[in-house]
């Protein structure tokens, strides 16, 4: 669908800066900025910016980033150096401030850049200017209100989706990333203005189980939100086969029950066969045929980018799928390009690296799975938002149900537990004080 049905191209948003190419998380540290880069010199070598409106992406504003983030943790990004950090490096545990998440310099502005991008990305869908944004940058789902997580430091898909929410009554968060999604979960588990849907890499091996931790079957969302977050947790070695097979009816549900008016697509590439921290096996052809059924509802669409930890796949990922969102062909072989040797000896667009993790996804529960979350969907009243006005009021506060609050807060403790683990860590170490100011 190109258009919304209308038969005209659709109009697309796409942000990029130079300077990502500077930012450098440190030695060893799985997260490369430079794959955006990457990313951008293949989209240049097939002339698919020819069919994008190019932005560079400005720096988001003290008050759009605590939209979201605490005041306390922007001024602790904002005024934190590297050497500060190396300093005091215990004081700053408790804003999630460690390895995974290290101050490098240019961060504040690497942080500004990519969620001015998501920011101006869904303005301009709300705005008619693009039916389409691009944030290749963006996509960092983890960050909390207050705590850098995951590599994420601010979380644009949260930012992105409040921007949304201005102007239509229903946001879907979509999430393809073998990472559970839980900070934007987390964001809106209260409220039915907005469902995440995140399929995600669930397991434990001797006890320690893979990052997050988080998503499991029946962390479906309270009060307002219950029944609003979906999860589809997955065990390793997945294969497009059976990852499509789940996606495309759970998705075609939830457009059918939500209704929603605009779409967020966090599209990770760490769910790509042989990424460095990832197990499932997906191709590169399922991840974009995944962005291209999304875009056949013919939705505004804020698409970012997310994981992905072998740079040279995550590159042929994000170039296809800009490929399949523009709905142009492109050829196989790689064009010219800056980073052209990095993808030696397989100078290939569509090239697949050798599944290594067996597939532990049985049919069975594969399909317990599926018949779990669209009975989970069958069960919700019709989309909500009907008797908003046309452009919802600003106030997200979700009224409370008359459900017993005991059994609410029984489940909000467990989910406490497992989706602020770091926090209470920093609580029983005496790093943060339970009570008083989180500055």
């Amino acid at each position: 669908m190109e258009g919304s049905g209308s038969g005209r191209k659709n109009k697309i948003a796409y942000f990029y800066d130079n300077d990502y190419t500077g930012y450098y998380y440190g030695p060893d540290h799985p997260m490369k900025p430079q794959r955006i880069a990457m990313t951008h010199q293949l989209v240049l070598g097939y002339g698919l910016h020819r069919n994008l409106d190019v932005y560079r992406p400005r720096l988001a504003q003290y008050g759009e980033l605590t939209a979201f983030h605490s005041e306390e943790f922007i001024d602790m990004l904002r005024d934190t150096t590297p050497e500060m950090q190396k300093a005091k490096w215990d004081h700053f545990l408790k804003w999630g401030i460690e390895y995974d998440c290290p101050i490098f310099h240019g961060l504040f502005r690497f942080c500004r850049q990519y969620a001015a991008a998501s920011i101006d990305g869904a303005y301009k869908l709300n705005h008619g200017q693009a039916d389409i944004a691009i944030n290749w940058a963006g996509g960092l789902h983890h960050a909390k209100k207050a705590e850098a997580s995951g590599f994420c430091y601010i979380n644009d898909c949260v930012l992105g989706c409040l921007e949304l929410l201005k102007h239509h009554p229903r946001v879907l968060y979509i999430d393809i990333d073998i990472h559970h999604g839980d900070g934007v979960e987390e964001a809106f588990y209260t409220t039915d203005r907005v469902m995440c849907v995140s399929f995600h890499l669930k397991q434990e091996w001797g006890g320690q189980p893979f990052f997050p931790g988080t998503g499991a079957l029946d962390e479906i969302g309270e009060y307002q939100g219950k029944g609003y977050s979906l999860n589809v947790p997955l065990v390793q070695g997945i294969d497009t086969e059976q990852y499509l097979a789940l996606f495309k009816p759970i998705i075609s549900k939830v457009m059918e029950v939500f209704q929603p008016g605009a779409v967020v697509l966090q599209c990770g590439a760490d769910s790509l066969v042989g990424d460095r921290l990832g197990m499932f096996n997906l191709t590169l052809e399922g991840h974009a045929e995944a962005v291209r059924f999304v875009k056949s509802f013919g939705l505004p669409m804020l698409v970012l980018g997310g994981g992905g930890y072998t740079k040279t796949t995550v590159a042929r990922a994000w170039t296809l799928e800009t490929a399949v969102l523009c709905g142009q062909d492109v050829e196989d072989a790689l064009p010219p390009n800056t980073y052209l040797e990095y993808f030696s000896p397989e100078y290939r667009l569509k090239y697949n690296r050798r599944p290594t993790w067996p597939n532990q996804n049985k049919r069975e529960e594969v399909e317990r799975i599926k018949h779990t979350l669209l009975e989970q969907l069958q069960q919700l009243r019709g989309a909500p938002g009907f008797a908003m006005a046309e452009r919802p009021p600003e106030a997200l506060e979700p009224e409370f149900t008359a459900e017993d609050e005991d059994q609410v807060h029984t489940r909000l403790k467990g989910y406490v537990k497992t989706h602020f683990e770091h926090h209470l860590k920093c609580v029983e170490k005496g790093l943060v004080d339970p009570w008083g100011d989180s500055g």
